[in-house]
């Protein structure tokens, strides 16, 4: 089944401010919420599509990418651009993270109106470097990463203001009467519990900074640009939190042999003029491994050839680029005796002489060829 379009999801315009995205997501999960629809598969569903089409449009990169790609340059849980939930997120995933959608009050795992929140880490952002095969198949990468970590023998305890409960109740006297409110606890911020033992090296959260080995898995098709969302491999949240995200952004390396031009790729091929006049069969490097192409007889400077579907594949449809070969025939800047005297019989013989059909093609003519 299709993915409906998120601001479809959302029944919203494809124009619509951030505020107008905010009100219309908060409107289709109390809708839909688990609270008000107990046991109803249906509705469970379009709460959870509506917290992934907020997901994505309520992040300025995330919802460019989607503008221009839909959901193709998306991906799945982890897949490009961090977007999109794949189907992986559960109801606990998606009460955690957008709870706070509700401001004051709510219904059930979200929690609202000030209550003890889950609080949850920090992102991380880093960047990683791909060549062009591990960007066209995919690779896993092992890296090292810095974070902030529950440091051993932390604990904490119970918030002496708020007795757990992450709220602070006021009572406020006013011309109708007596006015109860409720606000965040000012002392725990919200999560119920405050530090009790913290070991040295750690702030004040008992965090400290530690390094970890993380395994990356890179999608096949990755972009230079393109931000993977690992998640839960960010920083550490106090007090048995949730992790944050670790943010992966892809650069693409330099291919000294191999040029990329969207989704098409260009390699210089140069052969002797032996080659070039009884023709050869030369390996040439392609993302997938070496291919063996065969170079006409005859063949001239300037010639492409055309590998198709040898190039990287479409991030916004389902084929993929080609591979251009570009021949160029090598002129010698040295040559033996025997050689400029063989090539001075064939010029006053007459027999090597440039004598052009007519047929052959411009450059314009290969520009154009390109792009047909």
């Amino acid at each position: 089944m299709s993915k409906r379009d998120y601001y479809e999801v959302l029944e919203i315009s494809k124009s619509a401010s951030a505020d107008e995205i905010k009100k219309a997501y908060r409107k289709m999960a109390i809708k839909f919420h688990p609270d008000k629809n107990p046991g109803d598969k249906e509705a469970e569903e379009n709460f959870k599509e509506a917290a992934e089409a907020y997901e994505v449009l309520s992040d300025e990169q995330k919802r460019a990418r989607y503008d221009q790609f839909g959901h193709a340059g998306m991906g799945g849980n982890g897949g490009y651009g961090g977007g999109g939930f794949g189907g992986g997120m559960n109801m606990e995933d998606i009460f955690s993270q957008f709870g706070d959608i509700f401001g004051g009050g709510g219904f059930g795992g979200f929690g609202g109106g000030g209550g003890r929140q889950q609080v949850k880490g920090s992102n991380l952002r880093i960047r990683i470097k791909l060549n062009l095969e591990e960007m066209v198949n995919g690779t896993q990468k092992t890296i090292k990463v810095k974070k902030m970590k529950m440091a051993e023998g932390a604990t904490s305890k119970t918030c002496p203001t708020c007795g757990g409960s992450g709220v602070q109740m006021k009572v406020m006297n006013t011309m109708f009467g007596q006015m109860q409110t409720q606000t965040t606890c000012g002392t725990c911020q919200g999560i119920g519990k405050v530090a009790d033992k913290i070991p040295a090296g750690a702030n004040a959260q008992g965090l400290v900074k530690d390094e970890e080995e993380i395994t990356i898995n890179i999608p096949a098709g990755a972009r230079d640009g393109i931000q993977l969302n690992v998640r839960g491999k960010g920083n550490d949240a106090p007090f048995g939190g949730i992790p944050g995200d670790l943010l992966v952004i892809v650069e693409e390396e330099v291919d000294q042999v191999i040029k990329r031009e969207g989704d098409n790729l260009h390699q210089e091929l140069y052969i002797s003029y032996a080659e070039a006049a009884l023709g050869t069969k030369k390996e040439v490097p392609t993302v997938g491994g070496k291919v063996k192409i065969t170079v006409d007889q005859g063949t001239q400077s300037g010639k492409i050839l055309r590998l198709a579907g040898k190039g990287l594949p479409s991030i916004d449809s389902y084929g993929k680029g080609d591979m251009f070969i570009h021949i160029n025939v090598w002129t010698p800047q040295k040559l033996t005796k025997e050689q400029k005297d063989f090539f001075e019989k064939q010029m006053s013989s007459g027999e090597m002489v440039a004598e052009p059909s007519g047929k052959e093609k411009t450059f314009f003519d290969k520009v154009k060829d390109l792009f047909n």
